[in-house]
């Protein structure tokens, strides 16, 4: 981890939309995908996206993925490695979701794409019970809402969600936005303000598919929750944790101590990103039996 808080510090902070997208993608590049992974671009009902899967995949099983990035950047190539590795623990296929970002694209393009791309599995005919919905930091807030959107349209709902390092109160109200200052190398509430400002584009950070810790959650299926303790989001994550509890869903909050926002990224550097992932191959396992 010191390695890695090292390697961040070293590198450039633009401010700008798009060296802020090239910042996220060059951290990622030295990470090379190992030789039995299976790319494959798609089409997915208008929706740029990306399959991967490793020989011991089941064809019927899948994890979609919604990419961090605060809704401005990342990418299916920025997160390509790591997603691929979830799907080796998972023993499933993945395919990334490439979704529009803001300031082009602000609420509900996100949204709206990870709606699509829910809808076009089932017309690849993977069974609901057969697929997990995915997303990380932004991606995480993203998946919860789109399992709200799925629910309140009375579309069968995936088997499970994970969330790694969500986002999920973009009023930033949570009391770690100011306690973890000091330890989070990547996240601040004043970026965070600013990449709120672009999603939202004038709306209420209050609404509940912007905002899921402000959303009814009844009827949600399993989720996993996964935060590092030295994050700005962990609140994020507690919250999350304890609305979906209150609705009677079932709820696996995972804390790991040290870790950073987003440490899955890191996990070929990292024995604690590996293990995080090894957890997430589990419970989905453990879930879609």
């Amino acid at each position: 981890m010191a390695a890695i808080r090292a390697m961040l510090a070293a590198g450039e902070r633009p401010t700008d939309v798009a060296g802020r997208r090239r910042r996220l993608e060059r951290l990622t590049a030295r990470y090379e995908m190992p030789a039995d992974v299976a790319l494959e671009g798609v089409d997915a009902n208008g929706v740029r996206a990306e399959w991967t899967s490793t020989p011991a995949a089941d064809p019927a099983r899948v994890i979609m993925f919604l990419h961090g990035g605060g809704y401005v950047s990342g990418s299916i190539k920025s997160h390509r490695h790591m997603i691929a590795q979830a799907g080796r623990e998972a023993g499933t296929r993945t395919l990334a979701l490439d979704y529009r970002l803001a300031p082009e694209h602000p609420f509900p393009a996100a949204l709206d794409d990870a709606l699509t791309g829910y809808r076009f599995l089932l017309s690849q005919g993977f069974m609901p019970e057969n697929i997990v919905i995915a997303g990380e930091s932004a991606g995480g807030g993203l998946a919860i809402a789109t399992l709200v959107s799925l629910r309140e349209a009375g579309t069968a709902l995936p088997a499970c969600a994970w969330c790694s390092s969500p986002w999920t109160d973009l009023e930033m109200s949570g009391a770690t936005m100011q306690t973890k200052a000091a330890v989070d190398p990547l996240i601040q509430r004043p970026y965070l303000q600013e990449l709120a400002a672009a999603y939202l584009h004038g709306r209420d950070p209050r609404m509940p598919m912007v905002s899921p810790i402000f959303a009814d959650l009844h009827g949600l299926p399993p989720l996993l929750i996964q935060v590092g303790s030295d994050e700005t989001l962990l609140d994020d994550a507690i919250r999350l944790a304890g609305v979906a509890a209150a609705a009677d869903v079932r709820t696996t909050l995972q804390i790991w101590p040290h870790m950073i926002h987003a440490w899955h990224l890191f996990y070929t550097q990292l024995a604690d990103g590996r293990r995080a992932l090894a957890e997430m191959g589990a419970f989905v396992r453990a879930t879609l039996g």
